[in-house]
């Protein structure tokens, strides 16, 4: 069994209920044991700031699924929530499911980049990983709380 870490986040539609349904979803798959669950905290958004403030939190899981399958789980969820994926970055979405951390690898496959790409810069994902563990190592990175202290 591997600990990984997923990002939720929602800026449209009824943002708590769909972060909530997506972590029981999540939960129920098979190979997947729901661990810990941050706190919901409504962010500010990133890149694209004209679109509604965002629900964001994290989830700790541990599974048996490899990172591919674990991802290809997460948007498999996001699509049965609503997600329409239609090329916009950093728009507006009803759902977002993030794998941000696996273990302690480091995965770079065309679609798959582990830990997530800028979760060292985003305080949205960094603070709800800090919740559920401040001495998480992001692999190549550091911890948590230290990329927390460099974002001040």
């Amino acid at each position: 069994m591997t600990l990984a870490y997923i990002g939720f986040g929602a800026n449209l539609g009824a943002r708590e209920e769909t972060v909530q349904r997506a972590v029981e979803l999540l939960g129920a798959e098979s190979g997947v044991d729901l661990v810990g669950v941050s706190s919901f905290s409504e962010t500010d958004p990133v890149g694209m700031v004209d679109q509604p403030r965002f629900l964001n939190a994290a989830a700790a899981l541990e599974t048996e699924l490899g990172p591919r399958a674990l991802l290809d789980v997460l948007l498999d969820l996001e699509r049965r929530l609503g997600r329409v994926r239609d090329g916009t970055r950093w728009g507006p979405r009803v759902v977002d499911l993030d794998l941000l951390v696996y273990g302690d690898e480091i995965v770079e496959e065309p679609g798959l980049r582990v830990p997530h790409p800028r979760l060292h810069e985003r305080r949205f994902a960094l603070e709800p990983l800090a919740e559920l563990d401040p001495d998480l190592v992001i692999p190549g990175r550091g911890s948590v709380s230290e990329l927390l202290a460099h974002l001040d």
